[in-house]
């Protein structure tokens, strides 16, 4: 396990100085880095090439120095300049939240897409750091030809770039082709008639864990569960399930997102559109808290703004307040935050009690309810397909079979009634 020493700036414009700290040292302990030390510093704004002040970046030397540790992890987003400067200051390498995030997403993904999506943002974030990569190398030559007013460190930056912009090419045309195959699959879904329903929220509020225990109970592949851990984004990939709630019930499809974080770098919110956007085209969202985490209140927040960032403030939601068996007395209509109102379904509950997973299941099937369109139908006997479909999307029943059809009573969604209006009797 690699030691590292925490740093960070609190300047007058932070009130979240110290569970921003918090939160980088629970992403470094995901990242499997021991944190040795912790070094703040208090300034009215940064220093402009260096972040910290001159005597408090000789501190960090001196403690580099002493716990002999393989880095210095600084809870602030750095530039490159100043990424530069600190490591030549201290003679030690330097990795910001930016980048701790990013080697966080790169050992978790396991899909082609994750991979490709947390790869190019990698490249992104590296492409203006590479000056100062290569100091070790003279900046100054004496060649011949286009070239001979160059080091070989600048020309060894060059090639480094060059590399790196061919990569992130390719990496763009592979996401293309990997995107298509991804929006093929939800166009299939979105044909089938079955809700969507997403859990998103905070990163470790425990989304896969909700998710795995509706599989356990409500689910037709019960051995596809998907990873759990409490760390910080344990998961990266989406993974959608079926879930079955009862008989007498129509399934719908359960989606595990990716967790939102404070200060999610925007090269990561890019990269990883195409699978946010499953809360886009969701029915209903789960929003879920940690409500045994003192700013659950900040997370919930953050959350609701990142929803709003990607396109999917409006699509109906539920607030889960999870892991409640850790706290006593909590009041979930005592909540309140921008984005949310008085009549949004909520519940308390905790993911490890099967009768709270039915609550859930219920208070989803109640939801996804609302606004159905109760009609009759007559369906040719040559479109047995769309009869077919109504029975998985919808609640129907069977009246009569006629010269010119079969005639159903169906209660469907506003959609499937516009779909099949022509069936509709008047």
């Amino acid at each position: 396990m690699q030691k590292a020493i925490l740093a960070g700036l609190c300047t007058d414009r932070r009130t979240d100085f110290k569970k921003s700290m918090k939160e980088t040292a629970a992403l470094a302990d995901a990242a499997q880095i021991e944190i040795v030390e912790t070094i703040t510093q208090n300034l009215p704004t940064p220093v402009t090439g260096t972040l910290m002040g001159s005597g408090k970046i000789e501190e960090l030397k001196e403690a580099a120095l002493a716990w002999d540790v393989d880095l210095i992890i600084f809870d602030n987003a750095l530039s490159p300049v100043q990424q530069r400067n600190l490591s030549r200051l201290t003679e030690t390498e330097i990795l910001d939240r930016t980048g701790l995030i990013l080697r966080i997403f790169s050992d978790r993904a396991r899909t082609r897409e994750a991979i490709l999506q947390v790869e190019s943002a990698k490249l992104t974030y590296m492409l203006p750091r590479l000056a100062g990569m290569h100091t070790d190398l003279g900046r100054q030559g004496g060649a011949s030809g286009a070239m001979s007013n160059k080091g070989s460190g600048e020309k060894k930056i060059e090639l480094d770039r060059r590399h790196i912009e061919h990569r992130l090419a390719e990496y763009r045309k592979e996401l293309v082709s990997v995107e298509k195959e991804r929006e093929t699959q939800r166009k299939k879904r979105l044909n089938s008639g079955i809700p969507r329903v997403s859990l998103v929220g905070y990163t470790n509020a425990g989304k896969s864990t909700i998710l795995n225990e509706m599989l356990a109970q409500y689910g037709r592949d019960k051995e596809k569960t998907v990873f759990e851990q409490d760390m910080l984004f344990a998961t990266l990939d989406t993974s959608i399930r079926e879930i079955c709630p009862g008989k007498n019930e129509k399934p719908f499809l359960l989606a595990d997102t990716v967790g939102f974080i404070s200060n999610l770098p925007t090269t990561l919110i890019k990269a990883f559109r195409s699978t946010l956007d499953e809360a886009c085209y969701a029915d209903i969202l789960l929003l879920v808290s940690d409500v045994s985490d003192p700013d659950f209140r900040e997370n919930l927040q953050i959350t609701i703004d990142t929803l709003a960032e990607i396109g999917a403030g409006s699509v109906p939601r539920i607030y889960v307040f999870n892991k409640a068996d850790k706290v006593t007395d909590f009041e979930a209509a005592d909540i309140s935050a921008r984005g949310m109102t008085a009549e949004d379904a909520r519940i308390t509950m905790s993911a490890k009690k099967p009768e709270d997973i039915t609550r859930l299941a219920l208070l989803i099937e109640e939801r996804l309810n609302d606004g159905k369109i109760s009609c009759d139908m007559e369906i040719p006997y040559t479109d047995g397909g769309v009869l077919n479909a109504l029975k998985k999307s919808s609640d129907l029943e069977i009246l009569d079979y006629t010269e010119n059809g079969t005639r159903i009573h169906v209660i469907c969604s506003k959609e499937d009634a516009a779909r099949y209006a022509r069936f509709i009797l008047k």
